[in-house]
């Protein structure tokens, strides 16, 4: 994969253009805002997650806060942008149970890139999760973030919530480094990642 770039589209927006073996993947980066398996990103953002494995051949579906409604026209337009009609665009927000919620499908894979920034909003993000596990209970979330505090955790939420997790090291994938793809991310900062599963669930994230 190489290096993103990236031009401005004006004072308010910005175009990425990330090239990778599939192609090229845009999105757009607004300063206002924050296979064959079935796949469910939260908290979309840009999509940029969710748009690569919608160009790998997963069928996708993106969702942001349904309170957020400009982050959700960000999520359709970068779906514009790389030709995927196909991907739903839907508005979720963590710990709520709404119709959109109840009408998804069971997923067998949901992303989310670092949600875990808020400890407020954790457990209403392992709510959400612990519902769309209810229609599939083999379904694992795999997640990434910054690590920014080292007196948060997830462990007694996980126990409550009947989860467990797995840490993934990043040396496993050549995701060790401080320029990923050539850019100057994740820099100094410590990144992790993790998936989470029920904890009954034989977990193989291979």
């Amino acid at each position: 994969m190489r290096g993103p770039y990236w031009r401005c589209a004006s004072r308010r927006s910005c175009i990425f253009n990330m090239e990778c073996m599939f192609g090229p993947v845009l999105w757009s980066w607004p300063s206002t805002c924050g296979f064959t398996e079935d796949l469910c990103q939260i908290g979309a953002g840009v999509s940029l997650p969710g748009i690569v494995a919608a160009k790998c051949g997963a069928e996708v579906t993106l969702s942001d806060s349904s309170e957020l409604p400009h982050c959700l026209e960000v999520c359709r337009q970068s779906c514009q942008m790389n030709n995927l009609p196909q991907v739903h665009v839907v508005g979720l927000t963590w710990g709520h149970v709404s119709r959109d919620l109840l009408a998804l499908p069971p997923q067998d894979i949901i992303l989310a890139s670092d949600v875990f920034f808020e400890p407020e909003d954790f457990e209403d993000i392992l709510t959400t999760v612990y519902f769309l596990m209810q229609k599939n209970p083999k379904v694992k979330l795999w997640s990434t973030y910054q690590v920014r505090s080292a007196d948060w955790s997830l462990e007694a939420l996980l126990y409550k919530w009947d989860m467990k997790c797995v840490h993934i090291p990043l040396e496993s994938f050549g995701a060790d480094k401080d320029d990923i793809a050539e850019s100057a991310l994740p820099g100094r900062h410590t990144v992790e990642m993790l998936v989470v599963s029920f904890a009954k669930d034989n977990l193989n994230y291979t």
